[in-house]
């Protein structure tokens, strides 16, 4: 069988995703999938290092790029355990790794994920294909978002346009328009400022079914501020992350008014459902939405964003036939077979790269 293992960790942190796929199958088949919660010491650590704006400790960093990679192997190791698979039956790995800093903005632009694919590796027995991002930062892209090729492939219909929406820590969207080349780019916070807001005020990581949300009032003014952030004019390609949309960015934009938590809430869940709209409604007016990633739990960001669609239909990538919670972990283990047969995996109509290109490096079991 050509069985791939995918394993996912995104900006939110909010776990280890990994699915083990079938691509000899038509469709592909997912035999099995799981959601591996991060050591919370772990995932503090992590999160530091990803919020750092000063000097960063070498031996922290490379400490953490190896207990990564140990997080990684034993989610893996589990998965292929409960599915009553041998790891000699895997092809490949695809892992995506934690990304700790995106920058493609800079004078030498770069893209950073850490887990080490060798430590992996050997924990697993399975070859690993990683470091899907940085060849496209090198042919001049952004380096992301990388999905839209995938969801290309399997979303893409001929009886009407998509877009496929992916609410992650990050928002990201994929235009499946007919007669036209796949396009995508990332269009702002989708749970990274909900999640953050709610860890601060409730110690909670995140809010469930945007409940907490609905017990405040949008602040317009609010709104409005937090869109005026000059990312939103910026035409694609373009991409973003933690290093602009935090919690620091979000107190400039609070000033000394003060405000009840909950109403900064329930004003957040707006900005996300505004700015996911905004980029519907631009590039693509007539498309159906279909959600994935953690966000597409969240009833009241649901609602918000198909009120703001509106009469565009909107429902999960699960009415397509792939779980909304795993549909970067497959993509990923797609990655590591585009990879190893030597095919590209990389659209420029999508990063603004020089042309596609073949990602990821291949660190072989032997």
């Amino acid at each position: 069988m050509g069985l791939y293992l995918g394993l996912m960790s995104g900006t939110s942190m909010d776990a280890i995703d990994a699915s083990l796929v079938d691509f000899d199958a038509t469709p592909l088949r997912i035999l099995a999938s799981s959601a591996t919660a991060f050591e919370p010491g772990l995932k503090q650590r992590v999160a530091a290092l990803a919020d750092s704006t000063g000097e960063v400790a070498l031996d922290e960093l490379g400490q953490l790029d190896v207990a990564l990679a140990r997080a990684f192997a034993a989610a893996a190791n589990e998965l292929l355990r409960t599915a009553g698979v041998a790891a000699e039956a895997v092809t490949a790995i695809g892992s995506h790794g934690q990304t700790i800093r995106h920058r493609p903005d800079l004078p030498l632009p770069f893209t950073t994920q850490i887990g080490d694919p060798n430590t992996l590796s050997e924990l697993t027995g399975i070859t690993v294909v990683a470091d899907f991002r940085r060849r496209d930062v090198a042919a001049g892209g952004q380096g992301a978002p990388l999905l839209p090729v995938f969801h290309d492939q399997v979303f893409r219909s001929e009886n009407e346009d998509r877009v496929i929406v992916n609410l992650g820590g990050i928002g990201n969207v994929t235009l499946l328009t007919s007669g036209t080349p796949v396009t995508g780019f990332d269009t702002g916070p989708a749970n990274r400022l909900l999640d953050a807001w709610i860890a601060r005020h409730l110690d909670r990581d995140y809010d469930a079914n945007g409940d907490w949300a609905s017990t405040g009032i949008c602040d317009d003014a609010l709104l409005h501020r937090l869109l005026d952030e000059p990312y939103f004019a910026l035409p694609p390609p373009k991409s973003t992350g933690r290093e602009l949309f935090n919690l620091p960015w979000l107190y400039s934009a609070l000033g000394p008014l003060a405000r009840r938590p909950q109403d900064v809430q329930a004003t957040l869940l707006e900005f996300t459902a505004a700015s996911v709209a905004s980029a519907v409604r631009r590039y693509a007016p007539r498309a159906a939405l279909y959600l994935c990633g953690g966000g597409a739990h969240n009833e009241g960001l649901r609602n918000a964003i198909a009120r703001r669609v509106a009469p565009n239909p909107v429902a999960s990538t699960a009415v397509l036939g792939l779980d909304p919670d795993y549909v970067e972990a497959v993509a990923f283990a797609w990655f590591a077979q585009r990879t190893l047969a030597g095919l590209t995996s990389s659209a420029d109509s999508v990063t603004g790269a020089r042309g596609p290109r073949i990602l990821g490096g291949v660190y072989r079991n032997a």
